[in-house]
């Protein structure tokens, strides 16, 4: 019975949590919008979208590599002493990437200052990842709620007092920087030995061995923003901003999928080093299904309510855009379960033939955006994105089958 009442409590407090973090940035664009005007959001909306793609090298082999590891000799201090590495590697690549855009001093602090607030994140995400090992994920949920709903309430009071970017996103690094030390620590020095000794060749294992995941996550970026690529490419800005207002509405199956996912990985590992792939089937389709229901609930909704309320929420007419936006719901549900067989075979460290299918799928979704979005504008964008998150999802669908049965045979073989 406790047992179960920890999971729940997993549970909510990952999706509350997850969640406030991920609405984050709308609030934050949303806020400096209203009180900076278009010029200064335009700089914070670059910089933080420049921010998320090198969050990705902050957080290297992430989180899922971190709490299904079955090398017991890497300890939580060496995960720690890494993901330090790949933070300063983050800002390095920050600082090197607006010196060489030539921005002036006032843009390239924005950007600056979000990635190291981004830096930030991909710290906490390996002191989380120490938490969920521990079956304490309802920790790391309250924690992104504090850092959340603190942030954005700090940001929006100094933006509107000082009518200035930067003294806003320093407020955002100050609460997640107090938050990391005050509340965070206090947990992880009750879980993590930092006396003990830790080894080089270790650390550097981490780099290496999660190496595919790491290209495996920044191929996957592209894959989501193939056709906002060829829109850049081939049409006006008014179309990029149009397809960005239909694809926005697809983040939310994703956080579904991650709000489900998470709390079971750890049953997941246990699962297949115990060998039994019968209850690891049965429980990747049982997540599969929920993904599954939750699209086909968020399609017809999508289809009655999506455009009105996109309507409302950004005073542009859309409704000819219905069926484009139901078609990308779709779509990003069918990345979602796919993204559900990659973890899995994260889990299993099945990642090498993960970043082969990567790199063919990635070709096909530039080759296809740029003909489709070239010859058919945004409708050949949204036909792109739909093909490339299906050819994904079945590309994954054939891996895990055939890497599954291969397991299978290799247990009946020892038995």
């Amino acid at each position: 019975m406790e047992r179960e009442n920890n999971f729940k409590s997993n549970m909510i407090w990952n999706i509350v949590g997850t969640g406030f973090n991920a609405f984050n940035s709308l609030l934050f664009l949303v806020a400096t919008t209203r009180i900076n005007g278009i010029t200064d959001s335009g700089i914070f909306s670059i910089a933080f979208s420049t921010a998320c793609i090198l969050y990705v090298v902050g957080i290297y082999a992430g989180r899922v590599y971190q709490v299904t590891e079955s090398n017991k000799d890497i300890n939580d201090k060496e995960y720690i002493i890494n993901r330090i590495l790949s933070c300063i590697l983050m800002i390095i690549l920050t600082i090197g990437f607006v010196f060489i855009k030539g921005y002036d001093w006032y843009k390239a602090t924005i950007f600056i200052l979000l990635s190291a607030y981004k830096c930030l994140e991909a710290f906490s995400d390996v002191l989380y990842g120490i938490m969920q090992k521990n079956d304490i994920l309802h920790k790391v949920g309250k924690s992104y709620f504090i850092k959340g709903i603190t942030s954005v309430i700090g940001f929006v009071l100094v933006d509107l007092i000082t009518h200035n970017l930067i003294f806003a996103s320093l407020t955002i690094i100050f609460v997640w920087t107090i938050v990391i030390l005050f509340y965070d620590f206090n947990i992880i020095r009750k879980i993590v030995d930092f006396k003990q000794e830790f080894s080089k060749s270790n650390v550097w294992k981490i780099f290496r061995n999660g190496f595919f995941i790491f290209a495996i996550s920044f191929l996957g970026l592209y894959l989501l923003n193939a056709p906002k690529y060829a829109i850049d490419t081939f049409l006006a800005e008014d179309m990029q901003t149009i397809f960005g207002i239909i694809v926005m509405p697809a983040t939310v199956i994703g956080l579904m999928g991650q709000f489900i996912l998470h709390p079971y990985l750890n049953n997941i590992l246990k699962l297949y080093e115990d060998g039994n792939l019968k209850a690891l089937n049965k429980l990747i389709l049982k997540i599969i299904i929920v993904i599954a229901g939750f699209g086909i609930v968020s399609s017809v909704a999508a289809y009655f309510l999506g455009i009105p309320i996109l309507n409302l929420i950004y005073g542009i007419d859309l409704n000819a855009y219905k069926i484009q936006l139901v078609i990308i719901i779709i779509a990003s549900t069918l990345y979602n379960m796919g993204v559900i067989y990659s973890s899995v075979l994260t889990t299993i460290r099945k990642t090498f033939i993960q970043f082969v299918a990567y790199l063919i799928i990635s070709i096909i979704a530039a080759l296809i955006s740029n003909i489709l979005t070239k010859q058919c504008r945004i409708e050949g964008a949204v036909i792109a994105y739909f093909a490339i998150m299906f050819i994904y999802f079945v590309s994954y669908i054939i891996m895990k089958k055939i890497i599954i049965k291969k397991l299978e045979r290799r247990l009946k073989d020892v038995n």
